[in-house]
């Protein structure tokens, strides 16, 4: 399956007044990564593949994390992520975040492809993932 690796660092913003980062901002950090994932699947940014799929997004529907070491302002952070799978209308993510070297926060989430519901604008509702997608993201490349 698919993976990506990127570096960012920790920012004062994403930190609490000890300057340990605010657990909620792992969840943001993983979904920048998802979006660079699909990016790269996809050769193209987010607003131009929203456009090419004539889709809404992939919400999330599911999450979870689990906190090893604590980041601090200032610390570099390395973000793997990888597609684990993919069904008919879903996909699931891994996210590892690692500090100098040591995994520091492992998180998963489930997305879904969404689509305007074409009887309440309002509304969404799941459709199938293209198959060319689905190709790009199963295919096993670093």
């Amino acid at each position: 399956m698919l993976t990506n690796t990127r570096t960012t660092r920790i920012e004062w913003g994403d930190c609490d007044p000890a300057g340990i980062i605010f657990y909620a901002r792992y969840f943001d950090i993983f979904d920048v990564s998802t979006t660079m994932l699909l990016e790269r699947a996809l050769g193209m940014t987010k607003i131009k593949y929203l456009e090419a799929y004539d889709f809404l997004g992939h919400p999330l529907v599911e999450t979870r994390a689990r906190f090893l070491l604590p980041t601090r302002y200032g610390d570099e952070v390395t973000i793997e992520t990888a597609v684990t799978a993919c069904g008919r209308s879903s996909f699931k993510l891994e996210h590892r975040l690692a500090k100098d070297g040591a995994l520091a926060v492992e998180g998963s989430e489930t997305r879904v492809w969404v689509v305007r519901d074409p009887e309440d604008p309002q509304r969404m509702q799941a459709r199938p993932i293209p198959a060319d997608v689905v190709a790009r993201l199963t295919q096993a490349r670093s």
